[in-house]
């Protein structure tokens, strides 16, 4: 019953009070023999951001901005994965590609004309990330060139994305500035510095 529970003292919000920031997994201590689970966005505890397929690309741009994100997960009318979209997809040479292709004007195109697809998709098993470590999540998307690996579990036997791993983010959580660059050079700058923190430790 509610009645035996007391309620709590409120109290004024103090002058100049600060937001909380996501405490980055203390930058200075990272190394690439840390789990993996460090520096994965976990989705039980993290709301994905999502889009439709049939949002316009300048929507998708917008709300990356908004949500501080370069990746949007792409759910159908029924909540299903249908795809990703990612900044690079936006503002890399798929636009112009498209146009080239299909004709129209960028700012008629869609999601769904960029994305890429579930079933072009590749993931991780939750299983092997449970035994990762940072290193080897940095070596798998190196390797596979791509900026962000999407973690499956199975509940129920269904198959659920549970996690996410970004470039961004692991670059972010070893004290680096993210600027745009080509995948291959924001790896060679990760790798770098993993192995000058492992020659501090």
């Amino acid at each position: 019953m509610l009645s035996d529970f007391m309620p709590l003292q409120l109290h004024a919000l103090a002058p100049g009070a600060d937001l909380s920031q996501p405490d980055l997994q203390q930058t200075c201590h990272l190394k690439a023999n840390h789990p993996a689970l460090d520096v994965m966005t976990d989705l039980h505890a993290t709301t994905a951001v999502s889009i439709t397929p049939e949002a316009g690309i300048n929507v998708a741009e917008e709300r990356m901005r908004r949500r501080g994100v370069r990746m949007l997960f792409v759910l159908d009318s029924e909540g299903a994965l249908a795809g990703l979209i990612t900044a690079r997809d936006i503002l890399g040479e798929k636009p112009l590609q498209f146009i080239e292709r299909q004709g129209g004007a960028h700012r008629e195109i869609l999601v769904a004309d960029i994305m890429t697809p579930r079933e072009r998709l590749e993931v991780l098993k939750l299983s092997d990330v449970l035994a990762a470590r940072i290193g080897n999540i940095v070596a798998t998307l190196q390797r596979c060139g791509r900026q962000h690996a999407l973690v499956v579990d199975t509940v129920d036997g269904r198959e659920m994305v549970r996690g996410l791993f970004s470039a961004s983010r692991i670059a972010r959580q070893l004290g680096m500035e993210i600027v745009t660059t080509p995948i291959a050079q924001t790896f060679a700058e990760i790798e770098q510095a993993l192995m000058h923190i492992g020659r501090l430790a």
